[in-house]
């Protein structure tokens, strides 16, 4: 058995020169720009909400109205960022990644088809 790696075929795509291309990287840049304060404020939000259940009990556990507690409105609203976290990233992907996105796509098909 040998550990040879064969050659791309000719005209194939050169994938880490794509990778390394000003508009792959700016795609990148762009979809980082989301994603990274999303992570951060979500990952504050559900670190506070574990605190304050574990430390905070009698906060927690305050009722709002009937047996609805200050603790399970914070839960819910952990589902509700979720969600709106998700729709954020769908609604942004689809304004400002996808578009760059299907461009180096076009660029790399028709280069593709020149070869």
């Amino acid at each position: 058995m040998t550990d040879r790696i064969d050659s791309e075929p000719a005209g194939g795509i050169d994938y880490i020169a794509v990778e390394e291309s000003p508009g792959f990287r700016q795609l990148k840049k762009t979809q980082r720009s989301f994603i990274f304060p999303m992570a951060a404020f979500f990952l504050i939000w559900y670190f506070a909400y574990v605190l304050l259940a574990a430390f905070a009990t009698d906060f927690m556990g305050q009722r709002v109205w009937g047996d609805i507690t200050i603790g399970l409105l914070l839960g819910l609203g952990q589902f509700v960022t979720t969600f709106a976290i998700t729709m954020g990233y769908v609604s942004f992907a689809n304004r400002k990644l996808d578009p760059k996105a299907q461009e180096i796509r076009q660029e790399l098909e028709k280069a593709q088809a020149d070869v």
